[in-house]
């Protein structure tokens, strides 16, 4: 009894950080300084948008604030969080904010809409086939994000599920626009 509740706890405790999926081991970056730090420079990065197959480069989006949050489908902290990110999108809508979705599921564009067909979620998703992009960022599991501010410096990174509309994280990121 009392080994199956620490395993039941250990299983909760896991679910409710970040998800990662077992993969073959990546290559380490040869250079530690290649990944992005936080007080930094944000790494300039492209993805391509799911909705109309655009490309975005990162610092086109120069004066505006940032969301960037790295998510998959099959991610349970991450679907948690997406009405969070819905919201907070919705209410910073007009100002200076642009939050970029990368999805990293494998299925690509077929599983990413067959997963908002079945939520009714919606996020303004891009895709990054190659990995450049989390590599860039050094992602070690999903969610991951990170803000960036006005001037393309990466101010934080959050591990982890996070409440995006809470009045906590609204504040910061509207300071930010300032």
């Amino acid at each position: 009894m009392q080994r199956s509740f620490y395993l039941l706890l250990m299983c909760l405790i896991v679910s409710l950080t970040a998800c990662t999926k077992q993969e073959a081991p990546k290559k380490s970056v040869s250079n530690e300084s290649s990944v992005a730090a936080e007080k930094s420079p944000a790494p300039d990065v492209t993805v391509k948008s799911l909705a109309n197959g655009s490309t975005l480069k990162l610092s086109d989006l120069k004066g505006k604030v940032v969301l960037l949050n790295f998510w998959a489908t099959w991610c349970p902290p991450c679907r948690e969080e997406i009405p969070s990110m819905m919201k907070l999108n919705t209410f910073m809508a007009g100002k200076p904010f642009q939050m970029v979705a990368v999805s990293i599921d494998e299925g690509g564009k077929p599983a990413i809409e067959s997963f908002f067909k079945e939520t009714g979620f919606s996020l303004p998703t891009y895709l990054d086939e190659s990995g450049i992009s989390s590599k860039a960022y050094g992602i070690t599991g999903v969610p991951e994000s990170f803000i960036i501010d006005k001037q393309g410096v990466l101010v934080k990174k959050i591990i982890g599920g996070f409440a995006w509309d809470s009045p906590e994280a609204v504040a910061f990121i509207e300071g930010l626009m300032k």
